[in-house]
């Protein structure tokens, strides 16, 4: 790979090129996996990071927003938090590694620094499309992660909790799942930093539901004031599949959470609801591709925002109904609660029909708290502070609260109520 052209990258691509550099000898691969990874960060170098130019990333001019990369930080003597749910089974991910775990009946854990060892990791590192700046960071540095399958039929009664957890530093990880017909499993995927230190982290889930799997995937992301994230999540639903995509944001610096989406199998269902508590002079980017592909499906997709400060988020949403996807029925609402005048958020919902027997819609909302609900509490001798309080946090938890599983409501409410205890 040419090395030597560099005088055109900003800073950030550089630190990029330059790390690859001097960790390509320690990445775990076969033959295989590092001619992949190669590939990746050169293709990265050619296109440099994404500007405002490219659609998809016109609220988040990565080029411009990504100023530096931290340098690789040595192994730190990073901890396992408590699991967010009590009697939860936690994986930790600690500082990007992760540890060998025992398998069960009903679940399979490997350690994907083994896969990609071996060269089995290699078919997914892949970058979607041409702009697809996180498969192709992640693919090139991912070092470890953990990679779950559930058989067919199989039911895990208790949630599992992939924890990443981080003192600083670049942190790449990955976590292929995938659920085998009939199976059903609640998973809840945390990202957390132990330290003030900044932190540039990548991260990929990949996830697989045959036909009638039944899955609850919690995305938690809670990084440092100084970290940059950027997530992603590939899913596959099958025929009379069912997933609950949960995704709350609630720190970074600047966040890029990316969600892509097939339906290809007929029947089933997705139900994605998002929480984004902004605050600081954060930026946060959740971007949402959803494809329905086969005839006969359902999706649903709302979006709450609570912004703070001078924060700035965005919110895109595209819908893509392929010509044979007929009574296809996909809703999605964006809804905002602007608590300063230096704050802003930026919607843009998408569809692209290509059929013609389909229910589809979008809407969105942007308002500060409503007077009258503030008044009728101070009415009745709530301080005007704890009534804004409450007010929004009802309006976040109301999309919580339509989980089934009561600890893990409890569990997510406290998190919010925290954050907003801090910022509000």
């Amino acid at each position: 790979m040419n090395m030597q052209t560099t005088t055109r990258l900003t800073a950030a691509e550089t630190a990029l090129v330059e790390a690859f550099t001097s960790q390509i000898g320690d990445l775990p691969g076969n033959g295989a996996v590092i001619g992949t990874r190669d590939r990746l960060l050169d293709d990265l170098k050619k296109a440099g990071l994404p500007t405002r130019r490219i659609e998809s990333w016109h609220y988040t001019d990565l080029k411009t927003l990504l100023r530096a990369i931290p340098e690789q930080a040595a192994s730190a003597p990073v901890q396992a938090a408590a699991a967010l749910v009590e009697g939860s089974r936690v994986l930790p991910v600690l500082q990007g590694v992760a540890a060998a775990a025992e398998n069960q009946d009903n679940l399979s854990i490997a350690v994907f620094k083994d896969q990609l060892a071996d060269g089995s990791a290699v078919s997914g590192l892949t970058a979607l499309d041409q702009h697809d700046a996180i498969g192709r960071i992640n693919g090139s540095f991912v070092r470890d992660g953990l990679a779950l399958a559930v058989p067919a039929g199989a039911e895990l009664a208790d949630p599992i909790e992939l924890q990443a957890s981080h003192a600083g530093g670049q942190i790449h990880t990955r976590f292929p799942a995938s659920f085998g017909a009939g199976s059903k499993a609640t998973i809840i995927e945390r990202h957390r930093t132990v330290t003030e230190d900044s932190a540039f982290v990548s991260s990929i889930s990949d996830i697989v539901l045959e036909d009638g799997a039944d899955i609850t995937w919690i995305v938690l992301q809670q990084q440092g004031a100084a970290d940059t994230h950027l997530g992603q999540v590939r899913v596959k639903l099958g025929t009379d599949a069912k997933l609950r995509l949960y995704v709350i944001n609630g720190g970074g610096k600047l966040v890029r959470q990316e969600l892509r989406i097939d339906v290809v199998g007929e029947g089933a269902e997705l139900t994605l609801r998002g929480v984004n508590l902004l605050g600081g002079d954060t930026h946060t980017d959740v971007t949402l591709v959803l494809g329905h592909n086969v005839p006969h499906t359902n999706s649903t997709e709302i979006i709450r925002n609570v912004v703070f400060d001078k924060a700035s988020g965005v919110f895109q949403g595209m819908i893509r109904v392929a010509p044979d996807a007929q009574k296809t029925d996909a809703k999605m609402a964006c809804n905002t609660l602007l608590m300063s005048d230096d704050g802003d958020f930026s919607v843009k919902p998408e569809l692209e029909i290509f059929a013609d027997d389909v229910i589809c819609g979008h809407g969105a909302t942007v308002a500060d708290i409503d007077r009258n609900h503030l008044f009728y509490l101070m009415a009745r001798g709530v301080p005007e502070n704890k009534a804004r309080a409450m007010l929004v946090n009802a309006f976040v938890a109301e999309i919580v609260e339509e989980l089934e599983e009561e600890k893990l409501v409890e569990a997510l409410e406290d998190v919010i109520s925290t954050w907003l205890e801090k910022h509000a």
